[in-house]
């Protein structure tokens, strides 16, 4: 039997973890915030974390295009 992983352990420099802090005000993903790069997540969200933190980070990049 095949048991899938319920928690998934994320890390990151501490603005992107600041941003995740933000993000589970929203949606609780997060099960752990063990120190200032690291954060256990529920595993069945890493997917939507991973996308939405994408597009959070893509708004914060600045562009040269105008």
């Amino acid at each position: 039997m095949f048991l899938r992983p319920t928690r998934l352990a994320l890390d990151s420099d501490p603005a992107v973890k600041e941003i995740l802090i933000a993000m589970n005000e929203r949606d609780n993903f997060i099960i752990e915030d063990l120190d200032d790069y690291h954060l256990v997540i529920k595993a069945d969200e890493e997917y939507r974390v991973r996308r939405e933190l994408e597009i959070e980070l893509e708004k914060n990049t600045y562009s040269l295009e105008a």
